[in-house]
Parts: C-alpha cells; structure tokens; sequence
C-alpha cells in the first residue's frame, strides 16, 4: 500500500469512527435538561474525538501541532477573531432578512437570561466536536497527500453527510453545510489551526440560537408575517451564503498574498 493510499484510508476511518463516537453519545441528552444536553453530548464527544486524535495522530507518527489541535499563545486572539466573524455572518444575514421586509424580532420575556452562557458553552462544545471530527485530522492529512482543493472537496462532503445522517432535509443539508465547511476548512488550512474555524462555528450557531433562527428558543423570537416565510428564508439563505463565499475568498486571498513567490 503506497503511502497516499494508507493515508486516505487512515482519514477515512477518521471520518467513519468519529460519527460512531457521537451517536453512541447522543442518548445521554435524555438524562438531562434540553437546554444541558448539547453542552454534555458536545463536551463528552469531544473529548472522545480527541482522544481519536492522539491515536491516529501517534499512528502517523506526527505531532498535534501538525493536525492544527494544539494550542498556542496565539489560540485565545485567533478563537476571538472567528468568533467575530461568525458574529458578522449572523449579523449580516439578520440585516437582509430585515430589510427585505415583513420580519421583526421581538424578545421572548419568558426566556431565563441565565440560560445564555449555557447555550454559549453547549455550542461551542458541539463546535469543537465537529471541527476536530472533519478540519484536524482528517483534513490536514488529506491535504497532505491530495492537495488543498481535493481535501477541502471531501471533507465537505462527510460534513454535509453527517447533517443528512442527523436528521437535516436534504433540501437544507446541502445549502448551509457545503458552505459553511468550505469556510472552515478554508480558516482551518490558511491559518493551521482550528482556533478561527471554531470561532466562527461556535458563534455563529450560537448568535443564530441567539436571534431565534434554531430549532430551539432563544432570548429573541424571528416573526414573519403570514404568507412571508418562503422569502424570508430566501433572503437569509442568499444573505448566508454571500457571507461564507466572501468570508472564504478572503481566507483564501490572505493567504495567496502572504506566500512566497
């Protein structure tokens, strides 16, 4: 077996264990409150994924600064400065669907303002899960062997899979994940790090909890009048993806003009 060969079918089986790991997790949300469980299942997956980490990291014979998974002086600045971006993204998302009309938010008072670090800690924990499961390991070894683009590519395809696998309609699953795993592999590869990516992630499902676009309620509550839904979804959508393509392209622009010639 060439080396590229025992390459890829070592990040594959990456890419395999590390959903294994998360379902054999997912039951434990039923021990504890909605409003805990991400924060258990993301905390405990990510440890585990981890833990992944450091054996197939070990059976490569490299270190974790090699896969973008340790830490450095610079890992708080960087979290912070994704963290703004993902902030930007739901911000400018928010702007169009306001702007285009017939939408409002208004606050939910019935919602515990303690509940806010709570879901800020739970989604960064699922963050972390996800971008060690698809922009460490796997992705820097992919690129390793395949090149940027091809590792990006597949990556976004074991992501947006995942999503599928979860639960996502097909129709959404292969809207918001594509994009969105371009962004952070793109963070991740330019950076050789998972501090940006996961600043982006975390804040962005956490400002879109925040703003009531998720599944579950946040401090605020999206209202759209009736017979509006479809284009206020549109508008988020497009306004969504404009963001990731421009958020990508300068990531990737950033680093062009930074290499040597």
């Amino acid at each position: 077996m060439t080396f590229k060969t025992a390459t890829s079918v070592r990040a594959l089986l990456f890419l395999i264990a590390c959903p294994v790991i998360l379902i054999f997790n997912a039951p434990l949300t039923r021990t504890v409150s909605p409003e805990a469980g991400p924060l258990l299942v993301g905390s405990i997956a990510s440890a585990l994924t981890f833990a992944l980490t450091l054996l197939f990291v070990r059976w490569d014979g490299l270190r974790l600064r090699d896969v973008g998974a340790a830490t450095t002086t610079r890992t708080a600045p960087r979290l912070a400065f994704g963290f703004v971006i993902g902030m930007a993204l739901v911000a400018l998302q928010d702007l169009v669907i306001y702007f285009g009309g017939h939408a409002r938010w208004v606050r939910d008072t019935s919602h515990p303002s303690s509940l806010i670090l709570l879901a800020l800690a739970g989604y960064a924990a699922l963050a972390l899960r996800e971008e060690l499961a698809f922009r460490g390991y796997p992705l820097r070894r992919l690129e390793a062997v395949w090149g940027m683009w091809p590792a990006l590519i597949i990556i976004t395809v074991a992501f947006t899979l995942e999503h599928a696998a979860g639960g996502w309609i097909w129709s959404r699953a292969l809207l918001g994940p594509p994009a969105g795993a371009l962004l952070f592999g793109m963070a991740a590869l330019r950076t050789r790090g998972l501090a940006v990516p996961l600043g982006i992630h975390a804040a962005f499902n956490f400002a879109q909890w925040f703003m009531g676009q998720k599944e579950t309620a946040g401090p605020f509550k999206l209202l759209v009048d009736s017979g509006f839904s479809g284009r206020a979804e549109t508008f988020g959508y497009a306004a969504y993806l404009t963001g990731t393509l421009i958020a990508t392209s300068a990531f990737w622009l950033w680093h062009t003009r930074r290499a040597p010639q």
